[in-house]
C-alpha cells in the first residue's frame, strides 16, 4: 500500500509512537475527515474526563486523559484489521472492503467513551444507574443522533479508500461499542457479529490500550505485556475470534497484568478510600450539577466534563447556601486527600469457581461487618466503619453473550473451542475479592483485625461442621 501523505496526519503518542488518521486538507470537499470527527466537541470532551476516575489522586503521573486512550484504541483497531482482515474474508460471506471494515473499527475505538460523565464508570454506578442507562447507551444514542451525518461521509481511513457504494452506518458503530446482552444480534451479518469482539470479550482493542497505557502513566511497568505476540497469533474462524495455542501464554500474561492494576492501582487501598468519601456526597453534589437523564439533556451534558465538576464545587465553600458550602468544604477535604476513611483491615480471596464466591461469608458484606462489631470491646461498638468490596473477573467461567466468545486453534487436532474450556486457561482462577473495613484512625487496627479473624474462625468452623 502506497500511503497519501497529502491526506494523512500524525500524532505521537508514548504508548503506540505515531497514530495517523486523515487530515481535513488534501480532501475532496464531500468527504469527512476522520480529523474532524477527532476535532468534534464531543471527542474533544474527553480531554476533560481521566481515564483513571480517581487513582490519579494516589498515581502522581497517572493525569492521562479518556482522550489519550481513545486515540490509542482507534489505533489498536487499525492494527488487528491489518492483521485478522484476511481471516475474516475466509470466515464469513459478503465481508466489505478492508477500508470500510477498517474505518468501522476506528470509529468504533475511537467513539467507544463517548458517552463517559464524570469519574468514569463511578458516574455510570451511583447517578446514571438510576435511569436504567451505561455511557454505553448515551454512547450509542451520541454517535447516531449527534455524529451520525459525518460518520456517513467518512470514505477513507489512512490505509486505504472504501468503494464507491460504501458508506459506513452510524447503527452498526454504536452496535459495536455496547456490551452484549445475550443473543441481540439485531439482524447484523456475521462478520459484523464477529467483529465485536474488538470491544467486547477477553481481550479488545480497548482493555490492550488501556492496561499498556494505565501500567505506563502509573509506573508499574513501561511494557505490560507483549501485544504485537497477542496479535500476531490471532485470527478469526467460523467460530469468533480465535487464538492460536501458541499465543496462549501472551494471553495469559495479559489477563494476569490487567489483574494485578486492578489490585495494585484501580483497587488501591487509598483509591476506594476516596471513592468512598465521593459516593457519600455524590447525590447530593449532583442535584446542583446536573438533573435528569443525560440523554434527555444532550446540550448540558456535553458541558459538563470532569474539569467543569471540579471547577464547580471547588467555588462552593463560598456560597451562601449552607447546605452547598458544607458540600464546598467535604470536597475541598477530598481534593487534598483527606478523606476521613482509613484502611483497617484487608483479606484478598481467589475464586476458582463461580461457586467458591458465593459460598464465602463475604457474599454477604454487611454481615461481616454486623458480627466484626458484635466481637469488638464495648467501648468500641458505635466506631464509625465503612466496608469495601472490591471484585474483578479475570476470565470468563462460560459462554459468552454473541460477539463477546474468545476460542482457542488446537493446531494438534485442527479444531477451536471455547477458550473457557482450555485446561490452561482455566488454572487462572475465575475472579478475586478484596474485602477491606475502613475507619477513620488506625488506633484501632488491632482490635478490627482480632474482630475480623473471629468472624472468619466462626465461618470457617461451620463450613468444616457441614
Amino acid at each position: 500500500m502506497v500511503r497519501d501523505f497529502v491526506t494523512e496526519s500524525l500524532a505521537h503518542d508514548p504508548i503506540h509512537g505515531y497514530i495517523p488518521f486523515v487530515a481535513r486538507s488534501g480532501l475532496p470537499q464531500d468527504e469527512v475527515s476522520e480529523q474532524e470527527i477527532i476535532d468534534h466537541p464531543w471527542v474533544q470532551r474527553m480531554r476533560h474526563i481521566h481515564q483513571l476516575q480517581t487513582a490519579w489522586w494516589v498515581f502522581p503521573s497517572a493525569e492521562h486523559m479518556r482522550f489519550q486512550h481513545i486515540l490509542g484504541a482507534m489505533h489498536l483497531a487499525s492494527r488487528v484489521i491489518d492483521e485478522w482482515y484476511d481471516s475474516l474474508v475466509d470466515a464469513c460471506h459478503s465481508v466489505p472492503s478492508r477500508a470500510y471494515v477498517d474505518s468501522l473499527v476506528r470509529m468504533a475505538a475511537l467513539l467507544h467513551d463517548v458517552g463517559h460523565g464524570p469519574f468514569g464508570h463511578f458516574f455510570d454506578d451511583h447517578y446514571l444507574d438510576q435511569f436504567g442507562v451505561t455511557h454505553e447507551d448515551i454512547g450509542a444514542y451520541i454517535i447516531e443522533r449527534e455524529l451520525g451525518d459525518l460518520l456517513r461521509g467518512i470514505r477513507r481511513s489512512p490505509n486505504g479508500k472504501m468503494q464507491p457504494l460504501e458508506e459506513l452506518d452510524p447503527k452498526q458503530i454504536a452496535w459495536l461499542i455496547r456490551r452484549p446482552k445475550g443473543v441481540d444480534d439485531d439482524g447484523h451479518p456475521d462478520w459484523l457479529i464477529k467483529l465485536r469482539a474488538l470491544f467486547s470479550g477477553i481481550y479488545t482493542v480497548d482493555n490492550m490500550d488501556f492496561v499498556l497505557r494505565d501500567a505506563y502513566m502509573t509506573g508499574f511497568n513501561a511494557k505490560a505485556f507483549d501485544l504485537s505476540r497477542l496479535i500476531h497469533y490471532s485470527f478469526f474462524t467460523p467460530e469468533g475470534l480465535t487464538i492460536h495455542l501458541r499465543g496462549l501464554p501472551s494471553l495469559i500474561h495479559f489477563i494476569e497484568t490487567r489483574a494485578n492494576l486492578f489490585r495494585m492501582v484501580y483497587f488501591h487501598r487509598t483509591v476506594r478510600a476516596l471513592d468512598i468519601a465521593i459516593e457519600e456526597i455524590f447525590p447530593q453534589t449532583m442535584k446542583y450539577l446536573f438533573q435528569g437523564n443525560p440523554i434527555d439533556h444532550l446540550d448540558q451534558y456535553l458541558d459538563f466534563t470532569e474539569s467543569s465538576f471540579l471547577v464547580d464545587i471547588r467555588r462552593w465553600v463560598h456560597s451562601e447556601d449552607p447546605e452547598q458550602q458544607q458540600l464546598g468544604q467535604q470536597w475541598q477535604n477530598i481534593l487534598s486527600r483527606r478523606t476521613g476513611w482509613k484502611m483497617a483491615v484487608e483479606r484478598t480471596l481467589n475464586f476458582h469457581s463461580t461457586q467458591g464466591e458465593r459460598m464465602t461469608i463475604f457474599s454477604e458484606p454487611d454481615l461481616v461487618l454486623r458480627r466484626v462489631r458484635e466481637r469488638l470491646p464495648a467501648n468500641l461498638k458505635d466506631l464509625p466503619l465503612n466496608i469495601d468490596v472490591a471484585r474483578h473477573y479475570h476470565r470468563p467461567s462460560g459462554r459468552l453473550p454473541a460477539g463477546g466468545q474468545n476460542f482457542l486453534y488446537d493446531p494438534g487436532t485442527g479444531t477451536s473451542q471455547e477458550l473457557n474450556d482450555d485446561d490452561l486457561f482455566r488454572s487462572i482462577p475465575i475472579s478475586f475479592l478484596i474485602f477491606r473495613i475502613y475507619c477513620q484512625s488506625h488506633e484501632n487496627d488491632p482490635a478490627l483485625n482480632a474482630a475480623l479473624n473471629s468472624v472468619l474462625g466462626d465461618a470457617m468452623d461451620a463450613k468444616t461442621n457441614m
